[in-house]
């Protein structure tokens, strides 16, 4: 996994370690650690946990999966179909008496009948 080799390379280059010295903070060897890098093989997951956590980035960033160090954050949208059960239980959740309710209300209904709001 060359993508797997270029982030470990990235990250220990990005805070001016040598090979030899992130060995050490690892338990590895240096040879390994190039290995690892040039894509001749693969870390174990230990190691892969070790990066992550000491370069504090995700698994997903080391992996490629994505750009973001942080990883990738899921904005999730339940999938909500329209029912009479679900139309109840959205009129009970709200007081009738408040007009900010009202819109909430309004707003949850429409979401509802537009599938969730998935894009």
């Amino acid at each position: 996994m060359k993508v797997v080799g270029a982030r470990l390379r990235e990250l220990r280059k990005g805070v001016g370690f040598s090979q030899t010295q992130i060995a050490e903070k690892f338990g590895a060897t240096q040879s390994a650690v190039n290995r690892y890098e040039i894509g001749e093989s693969e870390a174990k997951y230990k190691m892969l946990l070790e990066y992550a956590d000491y370069f504090d980035v995700s698994m997903d960033y080391i992996f490629g999966r994505t750009d973001q160090p942080q990883g990738r954050l899921y904005d999730f949208k339940p999938n909500i179909t329209e029912s009479e059960e679900m139309r109840k239980f959205i009129d009970m959740c709200f007081d009738p008496q408040s007009p900010m309710s009202g819109k909430l209300k309004d707003t949850l209904l429409q979401m509802m009948m537009k599938g969730g709001g998935a894009e």
